[in-house]
Formats: C-alpha cells, structure tokens, sequence
C-alpha cells in the first residue's frame, strides 16, 4: 500500500511530496525514472535514490515500511554534499556520503512510527536546517526543465535562456544529474504515463506528449521502463 501526502511550506519549493509504502506481499517493484532525487528510511536505514535512468527493480517483503522525501526535479541542489551526476542509477546508503556527516547522524531514525499521523516530523527539521545551510538551486532549471518538456530542441531551450549548448548541458547535469537529452527523455516518459493513466487512448498519448508517433512512443517507454506501457498501467 502506497500513500504520499503534500510537504509543508518549508519544504513545499523543493520537495514535491513525502510518501510511506507498506509491503503486503512478497514481490518486485519496478521503479522508473522521474527526474526525482528521494532520500528514503528503509529497513537497513536511510539512503539516496536516483535520479534514474532507467528502471530499477525493488524487492518488496511483507510488513516492510518505507518512508521517502522526494526532491522536485532540479530541486536537490547540494544536498547531499556530493554532483548529483555521481548518484545517478544509485542507492547509496547515506551513511557512505561522508561530506554530510551531521546530517546522516540527524536522519538516521530507525523507529519511524508507520501508524503515526507524519512519521517524518522528526526528520523534517534536519532536513529544513540542511537547505538553509547550502546554496539555492539553479534559478534557470524549472525554465530548462519546461523548455524540453515542451518538446523544445537543446539549441533552441539554450538560445531563449541566452546560454550556448556547452553551458546548458553543464548545468543540466549539474542540476538534474543527467544530460538535457536525458532529461527530455524522462520528462516526455512521465508526460506520457500521466495522460495514459488518465485514460487517454496510446495513440493520442503519442501526439499529446511529444512523440514522433506511437512507435517512438513504445520504444521509449520501453528503454526506461523495461516493459510495455499496457503493463506499466495494468500490471500485464
């Protein structure tokens, strides 16, 4: 069982929601790439996950609870003390991340209370004092992240914010882990999932979200999800 709920205000510009996930039944879920960064509470402890290329298959046992805070796409910044680049495709347990020693000592909570109204109140203050410590995001990423998102070209999302493409893609990478081509990628994938789930037909979902045409769409639900987008919405 899963559920996510609205971050306060103090977090609300970074972080796009805080989720539990309850395990109550063996199996494998297929996490798939987002744009997000999340900083988890799982059973062997707190860890960073993504951002993600690709999918990436988690084991599920019953009566696991997982407690997430999941950045907004360009949103991490410097969070975590180490490029965003250097997570991408990880999970690294938060511990290993030795630039923010303070902060791992702050989140390490093992006893999160999975019947409690927000779980995460107690770690909420550690992350909010974090942000305050470090530098604000990059002011042009939610502009580079609508610009591809729209179907703009590099060239062209790099001349309307007055940067050249070398300088674009730096700081794509540097504020969203991957390259702008990546990103575009990813953010057409999302686009195309929430017009699916909302019951709009394939073939339209094609147009709508930015694809070439149905068959573009197929191969790149399939290269980052690994699967169909019939089973992405239905589970087979």
């Amino acid at each position: 069982m899963y559920a996510e709920w609205a971050p306060e205000r103090d977090l609300a510009g970074r972080v796009a929601c805080l989720w539990r996930r309850f395990g109550e039944r063996e199996g494998t879920l297929l996490v798939v790439p987002d744009g997000c960064v999340d900083l988890i509470w799982g059973p062997d402890g707190p860890f960073v996950a993504g951002p993600d290329t690709g999918p990436v298959p988690s084991r599920v046992r019953p009566g696991d609870v997982l407690f997430g805070i999941r950045f907004r796409p360009g949103a991490v910044g410097e969070f975590f003390g180490v490029p965003l680049q250097d997570l991408r495709d990880q999970r690294v347990p938060l511990t290993d991340l030795g630039t923010v020693p303070s902060l791992a000592g702050a989140l390490d909570v093992p006893d999160l209370d999975p019947e409690a109204a927000d779980p995460l109140a107690a770690v909420r203050a550690a992350v909010v004092a974090r942000l305050r410590q470090i530098p604000a995001p990059d002011p042009a990423a939610p502009a580079i992240l609508a610009g591809l998102r729209a179907g703009r070209g590099v060239r062209e999302v790099a001349w309307q914010l007055g940067l050249s493409e070398r300088h674009l893609h730096r700081r794509t990478v540097a504020g969203f882990g991957y390259a702008p081509k990546t990103l575009q990628r990813v953010a057409r994938f999302q686009r195309a999932l929430r017009l699916a789930r909302s019951g709009v037909a394939a073939a339209d979902v094609a147009v709508a979200a930015g694809y070439a045409d149905q068959a573009h769409l197929s191969h790149d639900v399939k290269r980052l999800s690994g699967v169909t987008l019939r089973h992405l919405l239905h589970g087979g």
